[in-house]
């Protein structure tokens, strides 16, 4: 068969969350199916690091698609007129998108409908491209993955699609995600904090990421911390704006917030085993990854009891109200003052984590391919 697969996201050393996740299935995928023919549909000059097999075929498509405006000519007039060149059997999207303007079955993976929840989160054309074409995905697509069980409830009651044609195929983390020796922790406590524990968030610094919360609470929690602890944000600025820059200028303590930036991967690695705990506390997600990434380096979680992050968690991290600003301070005031409670925690993330991987994931989300194969009679 002829796949091809949106791949718009692969871009070398800017890869994050649904990257990732095309990153991880897309190398397993096109690895254990030689039998089949892969064309990788790129925005923009590739790196060769991502043709990952021989049954790989990478195609420029332009535009470069970072706008709606952009986003609606790549998938609605130039994805069309590739899949018809290439005479595709199927097309993949793991990043929700897909083209309203060809008949070629297509799957879909949906990871969250945040833009449903919280629209204003969003910038209005943004927002406005969400809400108006991914219903219209929904209906389109000949099946959807989705990757936790709340995303799934949320498709099923907001678009009204027929549960039997969305698969659960969840996520996992990225295997060089592992615990570190004391050594390494040192140097990475004095390289980015002065020496000092930290508490740790990562990943895009968007609205319902929460920071606002996030900053407030550890600045209460400051309050009463006699250790020096910091909160080191790693992630690039680019919603820096609204609540988040207000809250963080309201912070007495903002000298204890240090923001590198973007990080390479090792160095993401090392920094979130040699964190005191991982903070995530999102208001929406359809999955959340780093709390799997602090599993895999035995470090403690403190994440949200809302949408997928429960379901992840389990009963291996500290679980809080996101909307409780006091909620959160007092989960970290735990954390940093008893060890106890840590170890007990990174005791059960490691039982936790074993429940994802990629290569489950990857067997998963072939077996959604699999099934439209059969549905369109291929």
């Amino acid at each position: 068969m002829k796949i091809a697969v949106n791949t718009r996201l692969l871009i070398k050393d800017k890869i994050e969350g649904i990257g990732w996740f095309k990153y991880e299935n897309m190398s397993r995928i096109t690895r254990q199916h030689p039998e089949h023919q892969f064309y990788f549909l790129f925005d923009r000059p590739f790196s060769r690091e991502f043709i990952f097999s021989d049954n790989i075929e990478p195609l420029v498509v332009f535009p470069q698609a970072r706008h709606p405006v952009l986003y609606y000519l790549w998938f609605e007039q130039s994805i069309p007129r590739v899949l018809k060149k290439i005479n595709a059997d199927l097309f993949l999207s793991p990043d929700g998108y897909l083209s309203l303007r060809t008949n070629v079955p297509s799957v879909n993976v949906f990871h969250d409908l945040s833009f449903e929840h919280f629209p204003k989160d969003l910038p209005f054309l943004e927002r406005k491209n969400y809400r108006y074409f991914f219903p219209k995905y929904a209906k389109k697509a000949t099946r959807i993955a989705t990757v936790s069980q709340f995303s799934k409830n949320d498709i099923v009651e907001r678009y009204g699609v027929d549960e039997n044609k969305i698969d659960l195929v969840y996520s996992g983390t990225n295997e060089s995600f592992k615990p570190v020796d004391e050594t390494v922790k040192t140097r990475i406590r004095a390289e980015f904090t002065q020496g000092a524990p930290y508490f740790l968030f990562m990943g895009s610094l968007h609205p319902r990421k929460n920071l606002a919360r996030l900053f407030t609470a550890f600045d209460r929690f400051k309050q009463s911390d006699s250790t020096g602890t910091k909160l080191l944000i790693v992630g690039m600025k680019k919603w820096w704006t609204g609540d988040i820059r207000a809250a963080f200028e309201n912070m007495k303590h903002q000298d204890d917030v240090i923001l590198p930036g973007r990080v390479d991967l090792k160095t993401l690695n090392e920094i979130v085993a040699s964190a005191l705990a991982v903070t995530y506390v999102s208001y929406l997600e359809g999955f959340g990854l780093p709390i799997l990434e602090g599993f895999h380096s035995d470090t403690p979680v403190i994440t949200s009891n809302v949408t997928s992050m429960p379901e992840v968690a389990g009963d291996a991290a500290l679980l809080v109200d996101p909307f409780s600003i006091s909620s959160i301070t007092n989960a970290m005031t735990r954390i940093a003052n008893d060890e106890d409670l840590r170890q007990e925690l990174i005791r059960k993330g490691r039982i936790q984590k074993e429940k994802f991987s990629w290569q489950k994931t990857s067997e998963l989300l072939w077996n959604t391919i699999e099934k439209t194969f059969r549905q369109i009679g291929r």
